[in-house]
């Protein structure tokens, strides 16, 4: 029992140590960002995709659709724990609820996100194709993937989820 309640303080102190480390957070975010991404280029490319990107072309749609669903996803999480103050108090000053806006306010912060990792995007989609050719396109994403992060993390901060 005793171990127990030890081991939960040591989770809750490492989860407070976490959340004062905005970057740290948004880089486990973009780790399960790249896994979804990942999943999601493999099976365009290998299944989904297969008539128009056969066996050893490179990923277009693929890659696409896979950067698009992780751009979602790592929308959602930053938006709900990366930057989650930031939101809240944003919230306040428009006395909107932070867990549950209104589309037009959701979709104009994902609009807002999607432009600001557009270049980061752009970089990422660039990057792997270029690499692809002489790695595998798995491998090239990531490096793609690790190389964008800096520029989409940077633009959000400053911009999207920006200070008020």
């Amino acid at each position: 029992m005793r171990d127990k309640s030890l081991m939960q303080r040591s989770l809750l102190t490492l989860l407070r140590w976490l959340e004062s480390y905005r970057y740290l957070k948004f880089g486990i975010v973009g780790a399960s960002g790249t896994v979804v991404n990942l999943v999601v280029l493999y099976l365009g490319h290998e299944y989904l995709f297969t008539a128009i990107e056969p066996v050893g072309s490179k990923p277009y749609a693929s890659l696409a659709l896979a950067i698009t669903i992780a751009t979602l996803n790592n929308f959602t999480w930053n938006r709900l724990w990366t930057w989650s103050d930031r939101v809240k108090a944003e919230a306040l000053v428009l006395h909107t609820d932070p867990l549950h806006p209104g589309a037009g306010q959701l979709g104009r912060e994902l609009a807002k996100y999607a432009a600001a990792s557009g270049f980061g995007s752009a970089l990422q989609y660039g990057l792997t194709l270029l690499l692809s050719g002489s790695l595998d396109y798995r491998l090239a994403n990531v490096i793609a993937i690790v190389i964008a992060s800096v520029s989409n993390f940077l633009a959000n901060d400053k911009w999207t989820f920006k200070r008020r």
